[in-house]
């Protein structure tokens, strides 16, 4: 990645062009999300403000989750990053966001590094460029907090660079490289099973690497690494009532899905609709069918990259060191077709692709081995060192790398240019219901799930939201305190989204006194403020 340069007596590093470049790529890609940061873009929603909150409630010291309010499965590990920014600016989206935009950063760092180890200097370059594009889908995923993947792929290409590392014999604490992989599997699983399948593959790596080692010393330092990381959730299961801990609920939802859609659909709305938006290359409502060519072609990439890591582990000489490239490279391979496997066992992997493709979204890891062979090939063929029928796919294989290029950069352009207002008018209405409601009161209101939390964060918990469902009956209520205090109101309010069925629901509840209680219009929202407090629950 770079050479020393001796200037002044000093020695400092000097990037080689390649390097140079993907550093180029990857500031572009930092400041293009840096602004979206700014502007708050994609647009916020509850399930974000759960994590703002508890953030906010880290940073004040009242609480210490383990895991998301209202459920025993999604680590805190954004909450807890967030945490001081939140104590010291207060609550506000940008600050929220700030450490997945230096997560994000990080990614790139070291994808670029693990890339330039396994495979080549430009090759990583290129990687790099297009992880520096994104759309809604995929930029939502590495900017909004809500939970796992913006901090488990950083840690699995740790992971699997302390392998190579260990392999190559350029680490020289190499105890402490063990404990820390196991530092970092121990916080990927607290913080999202997601990413089991990669998890399983990096220790395998691992296994392969330091065999030896582990069966001493360094092996007990890897699983005390393990247990340090992990210990939050384990304390908490351990404290958990039946049917409360991580695995039961896990299996629970797991099984909510409904009935089995067939096989053909599941595969088709995985690979059609789920591969082609975790890797940017659809709008977030949907690919249509010239953007759906890359889940066609990604299974027979997975099997192409499969076979060139076991020709080229074949071809390399005996020692670990020369043999880890390829070794990582299956490893990426078989994560990513594991991830994709348990996608599509999903009945959501038909049923709601499109809201479900984020779960997909750590398949960018795997991008590197994917698209190592079309590289190889296309500048074989460039070179003009293969024959015709090597010429011939060297072509194809440059159209698909090109292809794949200005999908992504498209979709980029078109998401900056056109897709950004809708969010930024949805931000501004709710800053003005919070706004308004800060001011003038109720502060004690009720709200539909995709209202309460966000108010709630949006006036740093002066206006306080207890969650109704359409129906007016209690909704999900992620942290409990919220819908005691709205409980013992004498006189709360009520918000509702213009002419939605709660909206519908609680003006026949008021009926007559519909038009006779406050009523006022703010950014789309109504806000109600009965006399008598309407709570057909009870």
């Amino acid at each position: 990645m770079s050479q020393p340069e001796q200037h002044r007596g000093r020695w400092r590093p000097r990037l080689d062009r390649p390097a140079l470049v993907a550093l180029l790529f990857g500031v572009a890609g930092v400041v293009y999300r840096l602004v979206l940061t700014v502007f708050t873009v994609p647009v916020s929603n509850s399930d974000e403000a759960t994590f703002g909150l508890a953030a906010l409630h880290i940073g004040q010291g009242r609480e210490r989750p383990v895991f998301l309010y209202g459920q025993h499965y999604m680590g805190m590990v954004e909450s807890y990053l967030a945490a001081p920014l939140v104590a010291v600016a207060g609550p506000s989206w940008p600050v929220l966001r700030l450490p997945m935009l230096a997560l994000y950063a990080l990614f790139l760092y070291l994808i670029h590094r693990l890339t330039r180890r396994i495979c080549t200097p430009w090759f990583a370059t290129f990687v790099v460029g297009l992880l520096v594009l994104g759309g809604e889908r995929v930029v939502r995923d590495q900017l909004t907090v809500v939970g796992g993947r913006p901090e488990v792929k950083p840690a699995v290409l740790l992971m699997l660079l302390i392998t190579v590392g260990l392999a190559a014999g350029t680490i020289r604490r190499r105890r402490l490289a063990v404990t820390a992989f196991g530092l970092l599997v121990g916080l990927a699983l607290w913080s999202d099973w997601l990413i089991l399948p990669y998890l399983a593959v990096a220790g395998l790596a691992l296994v392969w690497a330091a065999r030896r080692e582990l069966l001493g010393w360094s092996g007990l330092l890897l699983v005390a690494g393990v247990a340090v990381g992990v210990a939050p959730m384990i304390v908490d299961n351990l404290r958990a009532g039946p049917g409360d801990d991580s695995l039961s609920v896990f299996r629970e939802i797991s099984t909510k899905a409904g009935p089995l859609p067939p096989w053909s659909d599941r595969i088709r709305g995985g690979l059609l609709e789920g591969v082609p938006l975790a890797h940017g290359l659809c709008p977030v409502d949907g690919c249509g069918r010239w953007q759906q060519w890359f889940g066609v072609l990604y299974p027979v990439l997975l099997v192409a990259g499969a076979v060139f890591a076991a020709l080229a582990y074949r071809r390399a000489a005996g020692s670990r060191g020369a043999r880890v490239g390829p070794v990582v490279q299956l490893a990426l391979v078989v994560g990513a077709a594991l991830t994709l496997l348990s996608y599509v066992r999903s009945p959501l992997a038909a049923t709601s692709p499109l809201d479900n493709a984020r779960y997909l979204s750590v398949l960018q890891l795997s991008l590197p081995a994917v698209l190592w062979p079309l590289w190889v090939v296309a500048v074989a063929c460039w070179r003009g060192t293969v024959g015709a029928l090597g010429r011939l796919a060297g072509a194809l294989s440059t159209a698909v790398l090109a292809a794949l290029t200005a999908t992504a950069l498209l979709i980029t352009v078109l998401f900056a240019a056109t897709g950004t207002a809708a969010s930024r008018t949805e931000e501004r209405q709710a800053r003005e219901l919070a706004a308004a409601l800060r001011a003038d009161g109720p502060h004690q209101v009720y709200g539909d799930y995709w209202t309460c939390n966000r108010l709630i964060f949006n006036t740093n918990e002066t206006v306080v939201c207890g969650v109704l469902d359409g129906d007016l009956s209690p909704g999900q209520n992620r942290y409990l305190p919220y819908w005691r205090q709205v409980g013992r109101a004498e006189r709360p309010g009520y918000v509702t989204e213009v002419d939605s069925p709660m909206d519908r629901r609680l003006r026949r509840l008021l009926a007559d006194r519909a038009d006779a209680a406050p009523v006022r219009e703010v950014g789309g929202y109504r806000v109600y403020h009965p006399d008598t407090p309407v709570r057909p629950w009870r």
